[in-house]
């Protein structure tokens, strides 16, 4: 099943038992899951059309009501698009509203470059207030939205909207402020998030068959990002690599570094945009291939790293 149609199921459940949860599009309701709830519940699935600022504005005013309203469209139109009303109307009041932002980076896929939001993290990190969750199969995005749904305060969801392959087993339990060891190592710490979550466990075939024990953990909340885990794990292995879906300045890479420099410096190697446009247009295996976030990549990178710490 595809993510937006999971999430549509599982936050459908939910409106039946709490009349406050409300959805707002800004005309993008059939793409992002929620065309059939719209027809069901037009008056608690609203399209404010093509004006993104007024829907946060709007999903601000109503959660300061009681409502929780959810705001859901395209990631660049999810973030850079309403930073200052997610700023002031959302953060600053701190208002319980909940942002998701879907097709995330490379995802967009032939959307083209408008469309790959590859700074939306660093766009809302730097705000104070929000939380930043980034679900990594349906299993976790599932297993997450009642803690979601209990957390009073601004949170942004970077939801992918199509099908995911299922990483964790579903009787797996989250936490939504701790990272998720996948696997224990000793040799080097890869911290991964969303997608390349699959990606960074290809690689790990090829490490393990090369005698390198790496240590996997699943940042899935970018923040607040749990310190505790990176630096438990870095401590241990003295070295890292970041794998994200996202430009390597202000996402993944720049949180955990920041961590690193204060409580454990060690070697860092980073797998993600390398601060350029995505411009390219294609599938998603051609796009990793262009922008250098394949497996390959990271077995290189976690190589390198590893050269670093000797």
């Amino acid at each position: 099943m595809e993510m937006r149609e999971m999430f549509a199921l599982e936050i459908e459940k939910a409106m039946l038992k709490n009349e406050n949860i409300v959805i707002l599009n800004a005309d993008l309701a059939k793409p992002n899951g929620f065309g059939e709830l719209s027809k069901k519940y037009p008056e608690r699935v609203i399209n404010v059309g093509i004006a993104e600022q007024n829907m946060a504005c709007v999903a601000a005013g109503m959660s300061s009501y009681g409502f929780i309203p959810f705001i859901c469209t395209f990631t660049p139109f999810a973030t850079r698009r309403i930073c200052d009303q997610i700023a002031v109307s959302i953060c600053y009041a701190n208002q319980n509203v909940k942002i998701i932002g879907t097709d995330p980076g490379i995802s967009a896929e032939y959307n083209g470059g408008t469309h790959m939001s590859v700074e939306d993290v660093g766009v809302l990190r730097s705000i104070p207030n929000i939380v930043i969750f980034e679900p990594t199969d349906n299993i976790q995005l599932k297993n997450m939205l009642p803690q979601i749904l209990n957390y009073e305060g601004p949170l942004y969801i970077r939801m992918f909207r199509k099908k995911t392959s299922d990483i964790f087993d579903s009787t797996e339990k989250f936490d939504l402020f701790k990272s998720k060891v996948i696997k224990e190592g000793k040799d080097i710490s890869v911290f991964c998030s969303g997608i390349m979550v699959e990606e960074t466990l290809k690689a790990n075939q090829v490490l393990e068959e090369e005698g390198i024990d790496a240590e996997i953990i699943n940042i899935h909340t970018w923040k607040p990002i749990d310190k505790e885990s990176i630096l438990k794990s870095a401590g241990k292995t003295g070295g890292v690599v970041t794998v994200e879906n996202h430009n390597i300045i202000g996402g993944l890479n720049s949180a955990v570094a920041e961590v690193l420099s204060e409580g454990c410096p060690v070697p860092v190697r980073s797998i993600g945009i390398k601060d350029v446009f995505c411009q390219q247009v294609g599938k998603m295996l051609y796009l990793k291939e262009v922008y250098h976030t394949t497996e390959k990549d990271i077995v290189l990178a976690v190589k390198k790293c590893l050269k670093l710490k000797a």
